[in-house]
Order: structure tokens, then sequence, then C-alpha cells
């Protein structure tokens, strides 16, 4: 009687366990369609750029039917106790596991090569940034990442002068105005601003400099990215351990619920 009480209490934990993960994965997906189909009015709200929004609509959508998915298995084989969903639920872990392990083990042991091949892609968007007359989805992530890292160029700010537009104009000093640097506005203790600029074309991305100085951040984005992990890796990787100890929990009591199942799918409601 102890064994089915057990039994019991698994199922009705999973089912409270996946009901509220089928619910937060319908959250995220409400959120990126509503970003997706009202991204200007989001847009400006935010203060953020549209094509970048973009991006983020298709990751919430994408994970919120992931999570619904997943949900909806766990939800209706615990609850039911059909054991080919409970299958399908206990696969779906599985694979999502293997998945996470693969992509840490290949992102530490190629970390090297990933930062060269993700290097080249950005010195490749820097340095045709600006040539179209509209700016690219990968020129606007980039102009965002910029901004909210407050760094400029992948190494260095100096990866910008390979930038086709500045490289032309070099009577005049353009800049990418998503490096601006902020502080830099804010004057010394004389009260006279250390440098001034103005847009030269708002949908341009590039800024004018009265000096030949950019004002613009130090830190290129490689290193401001390697410092963020440096300082938080501790509770990264306890995020991470966290995760992988809740699935592998799920995966134990799913399979539980699944083998104790009698061939006849006889009820535990019965024994609650």
């Amino acid at each position: 009687m102890a064994i089915k009480g057990c039994l019991s209490v698994t199922k009705y934990f999973l089912f409270v366990f996946n009901l509220f993960f089928f619910l937060l994965g319908g959250v995220l997906l409400c959120f990126g369609l509503w970003i997706l189909f009202d991204r200007s009015s989001f847009a400006s709200m935010i203060g953020s750029s549209s094509p970048t929004l973009k991006v983020w609509s298709y990751v919430f959508c994408g994970v919120g039917i992931l999570t619904m998915l997943l949900g909806f298995l766990g939800c209706l084989g615990s609850l039911k106790e059909i054991k080919c969903l409970l299958g399908f639920y206990f696969a779906f872990l599985l694979l999502l596991f293997a998945a996470q392990i693969t992509v840490g083990v290949l992102a530490y042991t190629q970390r090297n090569s990933l930062k060269s091949t993700f290097g080249t892609f950005v010195e490749d968007i820097i340095k045709n940034y600006g040539i179209n007359a509209n700016q690219t989805d990968m020129e606007e992530n980039w102009d965002f990442a910029q901004q909210q890292l407050e760094c400029c160029g992948w190494y260095a700010p100096e990866d910008w002068m390979k930038n086709q537009k500045i490289s032309k104009n070099s009577s005049v000093t353009l800049y990418p105005c998503s490096c601006r640097n902020t502080s830099a506005f804010l004057g010394d203790a004389s009260g006279s601003a250390n440098f001034s600029a103005v847009d030269t074309d708002p949908k341009s991305g590039f800024c004018t400099a009265s000096t030949d100085k950019w004002p613009v951040y130090e830190m290129g984005c490689m290193n401001t990215i390697q410092n963020f992990i440096s300082d938080n890796i501790i509770t990264i990787v306890g995020v991470c351990i966290g995760i992988a100890l809740l699935e592998l929990f799920v995966m134990t009591l799913s399979m539980c619920l699944c083998r104790n199942l009698d061939q006849n799918y006889n009820k535990l409601a019965r024994f609650s």
C-alpha cells in the first residue's frame, strides 16, 4: 500500500509540475507573438530596434512551443497514466539533457575555434556595415549588442577602421553611433564638454566627431563578454547544474511511474 501511495503522489506531482510548465510555455508563446505582430509599438516602448525584437520574438515562440509540448506530454501522460506519452516525455527530456551536455562539452573544448569563427563573422559585419541603403538585421543586432554591453568592435574599437564607409570618408571623422560612450559627453571638471557629435544620418548608424579621437567605449566586445563570464562563472555553472539535476529528477520520476504501471493500465487513482 505504501508503494501505491508513493506512485499516486508521483503521478500528481508530475501533473502539477508539468501543468506549470505548460502554462509558462503558453505565456512565452503569447509574448513572442505579441512582439512579432506588434513589433513597432513594442520597440518604441522599450527603446530597442525592431529587427532585434524580431529575433527575440522567434526565440520566445520557439521556447514557448517546446515548453508547452513538454508540459502537455507530462500532464496527460501522468494524469491518464499513458505509458506511450510518459515514454515520449522521458525521451524528450533525455534528448534535451544530452543536447545540453553536448553543447557544453563542445563549447568548452572548441572555445578557441568558436571565438575565432565568431570574431571573423563580426569583423565581416563591421567591414560591410552601412554599405546598404537600409540596415540589415545583423547590423541592427550588432548595434544592440554594443549598446547593451558598452563595448566597441570585437577585439578593439580599431576594428571599425576596416569599415568601408569610414575608410572612404577620411576627411570626416565618422564613428558608429552604437559605440558612443555617453560619459564622454558629461564634461570635465571645468564644465566643458570633452567631445561633441551629431548624427550624420539617423538611418546610417554613423556619427561625426568634432575631434580626431572617437568618443566611444575603449573595450572590445570580446573582452567584455569574457569579463562577464569570469565574474559570473559560479552563477552560470550553478544554474546549469541545477537545471541538469531537475531534468534528471523529473526523468527518474517519469520512468518510475511508467515502469510501475501494469500492462492493463489499472488506474492509480483508486489508491489515492
